[in-house]
């Protein structure tokens, strides 16, 4: 199991200092908003394209880290939301390559997924109970995985990611679920954090004996002189 430190600031700027060769710098980027995001309806595993704020979104990101320091490579979910943002921002930082990861994908909320989320207690009680139950190893009807099944995918994910690119910076472009469960995992009392915005940065230091270190989390500075700051809906424990 992955030990872990967190900045006494969550919200720390983003450090352009050389990275160690014991660890690797992940930059974890939720992917641009969608069509969906902004209806509140669960997307899951269901593949949805970025809305035309995603998109501008992801073009202010692609800027920003063009400016930053050297990345090795974007990797990305292979779901259309995340793979369009990953290659905006690999081509604003010179064309960087994009390697796509079935692995990186948001939880899947069997039934749930395609509803919108105020709808869902009354339209599926089953998988509503399943979804906001409180035992981890519930899965949601139709093919939905528990909170045990979403931890261990995402944080072996991100492990193996991590071994493979010691001393390097690179991008990983996922969901609001996967980012959640990488920052509960990496938190040092295991609380969870509320929201992650689409598009926000956030950098976790990942070394091969499974420490991880949260250098800064949840900068959307990027955003902020733009009306480009959308609900963020999907990041929070609604996730999909």
């Amino acid at each position: 199991m992955a030990t872990s430190s967190v900045p006494e600031s969550s919200m720390a700027e983003f450090d352009s200092s050389s990275v160690g060769s014991d660890y690797a710098e992940i930059i974890v980027l939720r992917h641009g908003e969608t069509a969906w995001n902004a209806d509140r309806r669960i997307q899951g595993q269901l593949d949805v394209e970025l809305n035309d704020a995603g998109r501008q979104q992801a073009a202010l990101l692609g800027d920003r880290l063009s400016k930053e320091p050297k990345i090795s490579l974007v990797y990305s979910s292979d779901l259309a939301r995340a793979y369009e943002t990953a290659q905006i921002i690999a081509a604003r930082c010179g064309g960087l390559k994009v390697v796509t990861d079935v692995d990186l994908r948001e939880r899947h909320l069997g039934d749930l997924q395609g509803l919108v989320f105020g709808d869902t207690a009354k339209l599926n009680p089953k998988a509503h109970q399943a979804f906001v139950s409180h035992e981890t190893c519930q899965e949601i009807p139709g093919g939905g995985e528990s909170r045990d099944q979403l931890h261990q995918r995402c944080t072996s994910s991100l492990q193996r990611i991590g071994n493979k690119h010691k001393g390097e910076r690179v991008v990983l472009v996922s969901h609001g679920g996967f980012i959640r469960t990488l920052y509960k995992q990496a938190s040092p009392d295991g609380r969870s954090v509320e929201k992650v915005l689409n598009t926000s940065v956030n950098i976790i230091h990942v070394y091969d004996d499974g420490k991880w270190t949260i250098k800064s989390w949840g900068d959307v500075s990027h955003l902020n002189p733009t009306g480009y700051l959308q609900s963020g809906f999907g990041g929070d424990e609604k996730s999909g």
